[in-house]
């Protein structure tokens, strides 16, 4: 019974991850191919081969997303945008939302952000129990009139679904900045510190840069 028992393990923990993983992919690919439906009838997959072809949205999706770019880099397509943002601007509840998400957005993909650039380690929920955070940047607004001293601004993701967690506002001086990448500590955090990152020679970072 043990023998089947470690057999049976065995064989879940190589299918379990394939499963998700295949299941994830698939969720994935039919919310993008929903975008076939911008194009005419005519030249669906359907239409033009008989059967659906899957990924096309995928692909559909990834091209109108280049095109989109290339349009944006030029002048012409950054004035269309200036006109865009300005037509959502004069829409109530909808100029709130899209700022809202541009701000988070700009912030989280530009390349000159600081916004989850730096791993830290961390006392929470209480001083003796480390966690690891992620930089965010520094208390803005009032918020930063009320804070004396130098503080920064992090994210405590929650395990294994990092999309949730906590926002806090510390002293600089009571994080520590890791020697690991983002990608790294979010593969430690999901797995539940299963998955550590490779060992490095110990190096000390008192505080984090901002």
């Amino acid at each position: 019974m043990n023998l089947l028992k470690r057999y049976f393990i065995t064989g879940l923990l190589i299918w379990v991850p394939l499963a998700i993983t295949a299941w994830v992919l698939s969720l994935i690919v039919g919310t993008l191919d929903q975008s076939l439906r911008l194009l005419p009838e005519t030249v669906h997959p359907r239409s033009m081969f008989g059967f659906d072809l899957p990924g096309a949205g995928v692909a559909l999706t990834l091209l109108i997303i280049l095109l989109t770019g290339l349009l944006g880099a030029n002048f012409i397509g950054q004035r269309l945008v200036v006109w865009w943002e300005k037509l959502l601007a004069r829409i109530p509840v909808v100029n709130s939302i899209y700022n809202s998400v541009k701000q988070v957005s700009d912030t989280l993909f530009s390349s000159s952000g600081n916004a989850f650039r730096k791993a830290l380690l961390i006392q929470y929920p209480r001083q003796g129990a480390w966690t690891i955070a992620f930089l965010t940047g520094r208390p803005g607004g009032d918020v930063a009139n009320h804070l004396a001293g130098d503080y920064i601004s992090v994210y405590v993701p929650t395990t294994p679904n990092p999309t949730s967690g906590f926002f806090l506002m510390l002293p600089k001086q009571d994080t520590i900045e890791l020697d690991m990448s983002v990608d790294e500590a979010l593969k430690y955090i999901i797995s539940m510190g299963v998955v550590a990152p490779p060992p490095r020679p110990r190096t000390v970072h008192p505080t984090p840069s901002l």
